[in-house]
């Protein structure tokens, strides 16, 4: 079952990644789209990588994580690849 937020283009549906918020029609999580932009792609180049979003969805993600940072934090934290499973090359601390 899909139910709208606040936000017009980000929706969650508890068939899809567990409830997390998504860009509607898509499997594209708000937190894809923060951690792109956290890696420093700007909000416009993101529609480049992922060509099925557009950029209005993309603010509109961006806007929906500024509104709830804690919760889209807990996400990422959650989804966090650890250091012992990622190549040496990858890792930010190396």
């Amino acid at each position: 079952m899909t139910i709208a937020t606040e936000h017009h283009y980000i929706v969650r549906d508890g068939n899809i990644l567990q409830g997390e918020p998504i860009v509607g029609g898509t499997r594209t999580s708000v937190r894809a789209i923060v951690e792109l932009w956290r890696l420093g792609v700007t909000p416009e180049e993101i529609p480049v990588h992922l060509p099925h979003l557009t950029l209005a969805q993309v603010f509109d993600a961006l806007s929906y994580y500024v509104d709830h940072q804690a919760e889209i934090q807990a996400y990422i934290v959650r989804n966090e690849v650890p250091d012992d499973l990622t190549h040496p090359a990858a890792r930010t601390d190396a």
